[in-house]
């Protein structure tokens, strides 16, 4: 008898933790995104849903969970639209967000993330190093913002990228050459910044057009391919 009350009382221990991991992980990544909305001015309330008091922030704006409560997609842009890309489907749902503010190294801690689209805003600051921890990455989408500093060569990890859109920001620095390692890459766009050093010209960015870094005065043209020094004259 005491044998069957010890199975009983581990197949009730088991089901227990089955059951509240899922609420510690959703848990975990509402407080990833609540530092997210804590850093950002919102003075239009589009984030008013985002309430850490709730079970997980699969009940938000904005926020799109898969069926195990994994957060899979922020969307905070001034677009209303949805449309395909080579099979993949890119929404967008919230009109003129008109956030400021600073994104926050919590963000790579949401790692079933696949589409991380903020832009359109005023968001300034550097792009925390962080979000190279999102493996699951499909799409990053900063573009139109006020966001300075270097391009983390983090990003390189990000092996599930396809869409990389960063133009139109005040960065600086080169473009990391870990970047061309990520042979998913198919949109890469770093126009309007200003950015320094040779564009690289090898894996996934040999078939990326040029006019996807104009207006980067400080960048030095195509890498040639043993007669130029990466960093040449960037800093």
């Amino acid at each position: 008898m005491a044998a069957i009350h010890f199975l009983v009382f581990v197949a009730l221990t088991v089901l227990s933790l089955s059951l509240l991991l899922p609420v510690a992980r959703a848990n975990s990544e509402g407080d990833a995104l609540y530092a997210l909305r804590r850093s950002l001015s919102d003075p239009d309330k589009v984030l008013q849903s985002w309430d850490p008091n709730l079970v997980n922030p699969c009940t938000w704006f904005h926020v799109t969970c898969n069926q195990d409560n994994c957060v899979t997609r922020v969307v905070l842009s001034d677009a209303c639209k949805s449309h395909t890309y080579h099979g993949y489907h890119l929404a967008r749902d919230l009109g003129n967000s008109n956030l400021s503010g600073h994104l926050v190294p919590e963000l790579g801690k949401l790692e079933h993330l696949q589409y991380l689209e903020l832009y359109k805003n005023k968001i300034q600051g550097s792009i925390p190093v962080e979000l190279g921890n999102l493996k699951s990455l499909i799409s990053l989408d900063l573009y139109n913002n006020n966001i300075s500093g270097r391009i983390p060569p983090s990003l390189g990890n990000l092996k599930s990228l396809v869409f990389l859109r960063l133009n139109d920001n005040q960065l600086n620095g080169p473009i990391p050459k870990s970047l061309a390692s990520i042979s998913t890459l198919k949109v890469v766009d770093v126009s309007n910044n200003n950015l320094c050093g040779p564009i690289p010209t090898t894996g996934s960015f040999e078939h990326i057009p040029l006019n996807n870094f104009e207006n980067n005065p400080r960048l030095e043209g195509p890498e040639l391919q043993g007669l130029a020094s990466y960093d040449t004259n960037c800093s």
